[in-house]
């Protein structure tokens, strides 16, 4: 890939005057990608992610490409990068490659929102293309920088919705005359996983000082459904193996996944000296890692929608709601209430069913089999980002579904956490009085979530959360 040809490839030598065009068409080559583009945040996080590669010493590069890297980020230009094309190893190759295309004038960009040439976008930031030496281009296209960024994202916003869904499963809970006794400290030091701890102590936090609990403290029901009792349970696998999917990301950002890698002995010549660099090929360009752990972060994140689906069905469901209306209508029969929302929260569960299906089971030989084992680590990180999404819709289902069971509920007030929860949902949803399109009150919820205003407002009611 220095003076060789790549993939099946390598074998064919280069002339030292055909290096330069080596690289560049390297990079024109492999922009091969398809799809809708990513978004600004994504190819910023690629961008971000490339050049702590780069910065980390072992890519045999010059610091031109690393200075050029962190302009783009920092004047806002983002390269055009379709979403689809990468197959996870050699590293995520097309996407990569687009990335690289801008920072020699080709290709595309966006700035300020608007696409434009890659070269008019350098020049309107008063950027300048570079030409790219030997093993240039290589460094830039080669590595996980694809699916660790946009799995990183997503492992984010996933780490948010676990507390989301405790405040939600707080507010069905309620709604349902639910009890918080298997919330126990007792129970959670007997099998002391970290993540069930940690949703137990949210849920004992949101659950103080319940008018409504106080109410049927007596009541002769023994045990709720599971989808209220097994909270801790089933919210705290999710949070321990979106930790451990976390650490592996982590790892991953802070690694080299260059190929070929550079190492420099200090010195190595007699007496001293600038010292001898070694390149030796290797396979760290491989996306295995992220892949198994980001298709294990789609299953544990689904859960979260899998649980609050069957919370939504209790609340609607007059023979599980211990009072409700049926379907939480104002008046059943004439109004259908939340009918169709939990078909909804249904549809994005099973759709998620299907989404986590592994693509890190999948290998497809590529480059006349020399590439004969590959991660589809990039499709596992799409994939993770639409359960993201979908189960962010869901909690949002269940939200409004639940906060209407808890208006029901009056003039018992709920919890402290479960009444700033409903004030906050109440802000942008109104009580339904009489049927209307549900769509918008489901948007305005999923905001709610997405821009942390609601966490916001119920620690500012009850303390911080796990």
């Amino acid at each position: 890939g220095i003076n060789t040809g790549f993939g099946a490839l390598a074998e064919t030598r280069i002339a030292d005057h055909d290096i330069r065009a080596l690289q560049r068409n390297l990079v024109r080559s492999h922009a091969c990608g398809v799809g809708p583009d990513l978004g600004d945040a994504e190819v910023r996080a690629m961008i971000l992610l490339r050049a702590q590669v780069i910065a980390l010493g072992h890519s045999g590069v010059r610091t031109e490409v690393l200075d050029l890297l962190a302009a783009l980020l920092e004047r806002g230009v983002c390269p055009r990068i379709p979403a689809q094309g990468s197959v996870g190893a050699s590293g995520d190759l097309a996407p990569l490659a687009h990335l690289a295309l801008s920072l020699i004038g080709e290709g595309e960009a966006r700035l300020e929102g608007q696409l434009m040439p890659s070269a008019v976008a350098l020049a309107k930031a008063g950027l300048a293309p570079i030409e790219l030496a030997a093993k240039e281009g290589l460094a830039l296209i080669n590595g996980t920088q694809y699916m660790t960024a946009l799995g990183a994202l997503a492992l984010r916003d996933a780490a948010a919705l676990c507390t989301v869904a405790d405040i939600a499963g707080a507010v069905s809970l309620e709604a349902l005359m639910g009890s918080k006794r298997p919330f126990d400290e007792r129970l959670m030091r007997v099998r002391p996983h970290p993540g069930q701890v940690g949703t137990a102590g949210n849920l004992r936090a949101l659950l103080g000082g319940s008018e409504i609990m106080q109410s049927h403290a007596d009541c002769p029901r023994v045990q709720d459904a599971y989808s209220l009792r097994c909270m801790p349970q089933v919210h705290g696998a999710t949070r321990d193996a979106l930790a451990w999917a976390a650490e592996v990301l982590t790892r991953e950002v802070n690694s080299v996944t260059d190929n070929p890698t550079v190492f420099l002995e200090e010195g190595g010549g007699e007496g001293g000296g600038e010292g001898v660099a070694e390149l030796i090929s290797g396979g760290n360009f491989h996306g295995q890692p992220v892949a198994l752990a980001l298709d294990l972060a789609a299953v544990a994140a689904a859960e979260l929608a899998n649980i609050s689906e069957r919370r939504v069905e209790q609340l609607v469901n007059p023979a599980l709601s211990t009072g409700l209306t049926p379907f939480l209508a104002p008046r059943s029969g004439l109004h259908s209430g939340f009918m169709i929302a939990q078909v909804a929260s249904a549809s994005l569960v099973s759709e998620n069913k299907v989404l986590c299906h592994p693509a890190s089971v999948d290998s497809i030989p590529s480059s006349a089999g020399r590439e004969d084992h590959v991660s589809m680590g990039s499709i596992s990180a799409r994939k993770l980002a639409q359960v993201i999404e979908n189960v962010r819709s869901s909690l949002a289902i269940e939200l409004i579904t639940a906060a209407q069971g808890v208006d029901q509920r009056r003039p018992l007030r709920p919890s402290a956490g479960v009444a700033a929860a409903h004030a906050a949902i109440r802000r942008v949803v109104p009580e339904l009085v009489e049927d209307r399109p549900l769509y918008l009150d489901i948007a305005a919820a999923t905001e709610l979530i997405r821009s942390g205003a609601l966490i916001a407002a119920v620690e500012e009611a009850v303390g911080p959360l796990n």
